[in-house]
């Protein structure tokens, strides 16, 4: 990918892309296009078709998506599996019509079974029933693999797939209804401690900064509690959804990007499929399955060969439970009062780690630790 190279970002103001934007433009790439959902709607067919033949963009990163959390994803089912798959169908398939040398496509770790094995191996996909909660996300996230792989094998295009882990990071979004986890938590928290000192100031400018079903910091003091109370915040305790059991792992977003930009410098098609790969291959017993073929390829007697798994889990191996998090949380932020776990919400996939041996013998490795990722936007979050 050289330093001319014409790069289109799609999601620039998102979490993931507006990371990825950033990594370009610190490592010499300049030649960069950009577009607003105002601006260009990709879920438009016809819209998308004009801008590709207008710009003809080189590669491709397509980090444009529709994403929540579990309230989220389980109540706006139609939408995220429609708009989802609109999005990526049209940017994939533009980009074959118009010549572009390589797309990187990022999915999500939702991606695979609900009671996949742990760590979670690419060749874990499509083995087991999903997630309920964010199965419609998940599944149009299947889609996009399924068709770079497909697009790959037809008409020799070189589209990448990534399932990075659950992200974090500078622009996250932080809206209590729609945000993922750690997001909410920091935000519910910050807002706790400040309703337990009395800290007006803070909870004004904060309702500021992002309103809250309307409202804002205008609102008298019964209003902004009565809505603060709707999400679990209260003086001296913060109410979490569920348990707190279940792990998750998390991964600094501009490591992330870092990921992204390395593997569509390094990498190809032909490095994720025949011999050079079969290092990453597993056994169905593995996987105590029966009939479901879950190698990354396979030849039949007919001489027909199977492609499968070529994506590339994005991660850093290590995962923490809710409970846990949410201490580290409160710690961080000096929250002196409780949390209390809600144990009749819902709490999704009980473990989710990502399997990142076949990232790390592809020449990647994680920098940012939790920690140190929780400060660093705790710090971004207090100075927007």
């Amino acid at each position: 990918m050289q330093k001319t190279a014409k790069i289109y970002v799609a999601g620039h103001r998102g979490l993931v892309g507006s990371a990825i934007l950033k990594n370009l433009k610190e490592k010499g790439y300049l030649n960069l296009i950009t577009r607003t959902s105002t601006e260009l709607d990709l879920r438009d067919m016809a819209a998308v078709e004009v801008f590709f033949k207008q710009e003809k963009p080189e590669y491709v990163f397509l980090a444009a998506a529709k994403v929540g959390g579990i309230i989220a994803n389980n109540t706006y089912r139609a939408d995220f599996l429609y708009e989802n798959l609109m999005i990526q169908n049209n940017v994939i398939h533009q980009s074959y019509k118009s010549g572009v040398k390589k797309l990187l496509f990022l999915g999500s770790t939702c991606i695979y079974p609900k009671m996949a094995p742990q760590p979670m191996p690419e060749e874990s996909l499509l083995t087991a029933p999903l997630e309920y909660t964010n199965e419609p996300y998940a599944i149009a996230k299947i889609a996009g693999i399924k068709l770079c792989e497909s697009y790959n094998i037809q008409y020799g295009t070189n589209f990448l797939s990534v399932m990075p882990t659950n992200l974090f990071g500078p622009n996250d979004n932080f809206d209590l209804e729609k945000s993922h986890v750690l997001p909410a938590l920091m935000r519910k928290i910050h807002l706790g401690k400040a309703l337990g000192e009395n800290n007006w100031a803070v909870i004004k400018n904060d309702l500021n900064e992002r309103p809250v079903e309307g409202v804002n910091g205008n609102a008298n003091q019964i209003e902004i509690e009565n809505v603060l109370k709707k999400y679990g915040i209260q003086k001296g305790e913060i109410e979490i959804w569920g348990s707190g059991t279940p792990k998750r792992e998390f991964l600094w977003s501009e490591d992330m990007a870092d990921a992204c930009v390395y593997i569509m410098q390094q990498i190809d098609f032909k490095n994720l499929i025949g011999s050079p790969h079969t290092q990453f291959k597993r056994s169905a017993e593995e996987f105590n399955i029966e009939s479901h073929p879950v190698e990354n390829e396979k030849k039949h007697g007919n001489g027909v060969e199977e492609i499968r798994n070529t994506h590339i889990n994005i991660g850093t191996g290590k995962d923490i439970s809710i409970k846990d998090l949410a201490i580290l949380i409160k710690e961080h932020i000096g929250f002196q009062g409780e949390l209390a776990f809600n144990t009749n919400k819902p709490d999704g996939t009980p473990r989710k780690l990502t399997e990142v041996s076949k990232l790390h013998k592809l020449g990647w490795h994680h920098q940012i630790e939790l920690e140190k990722g929780i400060q660093q936007l705790y710090m971004w979050y207090k100075n927007r």
